[in-house]
């Protein structure tokens, strides 16, 4: 089954991803820092069977956080399927993940559930879908934590309410350069908007990517959390594409040919330099500079972190095994583009 990386959606370029994120908890159970072996293990024992007995139960997988390498572990945290903190503390936690990559859900994590939908471009309505969907089998047969003012109870007071976060990851690689993400990052926050870096809450930003999101919960519709994210992103589409527009052409097709040779062409590949080359071709993707799917440059982007390429040994490699396993993969993948 194709991943969801590999599809290639409105402004798909500039919008690495949109995601859905909803928090749940169950009635009845504490949350999961005060439970113990037996409460997290029911916990578990339940949305799994929610899951794996409805309709859709051939599509997901279920992977015991604590049964897994740590390779495995960290290589779910760069494709974005699990937090890093999920991957630390693994006992008593447990991850149901569609086929496709597109939903996962973290159980025992800071709240019972964190079901996660992920969508390639600016889709955040079809990833709310997806996301409810899951959500309304789990709840047939188990009850939420819910207060008639509060809204749906949850471990940290910042998600209660709608326990939702909407957000997209966008590539801003030219208004990064320009100097002016601060500023425009300062009048967005005051909108109830969250900026982080590529993996989350005190990472920083990886092949310019940043994380947009919405901060407020608490008395405001999932529809309205949705309807300002896609807002701000258009404007921020927008944005990026004037300044890009304002580059001098020859000096960055220059960038773009010289960061696409040593992609096809280096033996040795470090990730910190892997971000760097892959953000400057992928703004020559979006302008016509270079004909390579903006897919292969996610695939590549979201397989080939220290994790991801140690993933088939399941165990970690020595820097520079790694980083030559790295070129070689990049090399197969962009062999054919020119």
């Amino acid at each position: 089954m194709s991943k969801w990386y590999l599809n290639e959606n409105k402004n798909s370029d500039i919008v690495f991803s949109s995601r859905i994120r909803i928090a749940r908890n169950l009635k009845g159970f504490p949350f999961p820092n005060k439970m113990n072996d037996e409460q997290k293990y029911s916990v578990i024992q339940k949305v799994s069977d929610a899951v794996f007995k409805s309709e859709l139960k051939d599509e997901f997988t279920f992977i015991d956080i604590d049964k897994i390498s740590e390779v495995e572990a960290y290589s779910l945290v760069e494709r974005h399927l699990i937090s890093p903190e999920f991957a630390s503390n693994t006992k008593g936690r447990a991850l149901i993940l569609k086929n496709d990559e597109s939903l996962s859900i973290m159980i025992n994590e800071e709240d019972h559930l964190r079901i996660q939908a992920l969508c390639s471009g600016l889709e955040l309505e079809k990833a709310f879908e997806k996301a409810r969907k899951i959500e309304k089998i789990i709840s047939e047969n188990n009850e939420f934590s819910f207060d008639e003012q509060f809204g749906f109870l949850t471990e940290c007071p910042t998600n209660l309410g709608t326990g939702l976060r909407a957000s997209v990851m966008m590539h801003l690689p030219a208004l990064e350069k320009l100097g002016v993400l601060d500023r425009i990052f300062n009048n967005i926050s005051k909108m109830g908007v969250a900026i982080r870096g590529t993996f989350g809450e005190g990472s920083k930003p990886k092949s310019s990517m940043y994380q947009i999101s919405n901060q407020v919960t608490l008395g405001i519709s999932e529809n309205k959390a949705i309807e300002t994210i896609n807002s701000i992103t258009n404007q921020l589409i927008d944005k990026e594409k004037e300044a890009r527009n304002a580059f001098d052409r020859s000096c960055l097709e220059d960038d773009v040919f010289r960061a696409l040779g040593t992609l096809k062409f280096a033996r040795k590949m470090s990730t910190e330099e892997m971000f760097k080359l892959i953000s400057d071709v992928r703004i020559g993707v979006s302008m016509g500079i270079v004909d390579v799917p903006v897919s292969v440059m996610n695939k590549i982007l979201l397989e080939t972190g220290k994790a991801g390429i140690c993933l088939d040994e399941k165990e970690t490699l020595e820097s520079d095994i790694r980083d030559s396993k790295r070129a070689n993969y990049i090399r197969d993948r962009l062999s054919q583009y020119n």
